[in-house]
């Protein structure tokens, strides 16, 4: 997949939890872990704003695009 989430690197970055992240945002752990794996198909402006706002950072934080094949 060419869209890479960062979403690990960022919550290292911040030494937050998986747990803490779910509290802040309101997502339940297992659409976190999704998200957080690569396997979402989606993400809602509202939810990426969330954790934009509880991980002080840009959604190009977060979100890479990566050309196939590289």
């Amino acid at each position: 997949m060419p869209i890479i989430v960062n979403l690990d690197v960022m919550m290292a970055k911040r030494k937050m939890s998986l747990n803490e992240l779910s509290e802040k945002v309101d997502l339940t752990l297992s659409n976190l872990s999704i998200l957080k794996t690569g396997k979402a198909k989606a993400i809602r402006f509202s939810t990426l704003e969330a954790i934009c706002k509880a991980l002080n950072c840009q959604p190009s934080d977060l979100l890479e695009y990566v050309e196939a094949g590289k």
